[in-house]
């Protein structure tokens, strides 16, 4: 799956976008969960703020 999706991106304006993940702690089980999303380069700073 991931292939794909990196192989869509390299066509045309892909290389302006980033794969942001963040790791976030469960405050009831203690587990951690990840947050993924493909955003444009000058919005990763945002996300990360926001998120």
């Amino acid at each position: 799956m991931a292939k794909k999706v990196v192989a869509s991106l390299q066509k045309g304006g892909g290389k302006e976008h980033t794969k942001v993940i963040k790791m976030q702690k469960s405050e009831k089980s203690g587990s951690y969960t990840f947050k993924e999303e493909i955003v444009h380069n000058d919005k990763v700073k945002e996300w990360f703020s926001k998120n």
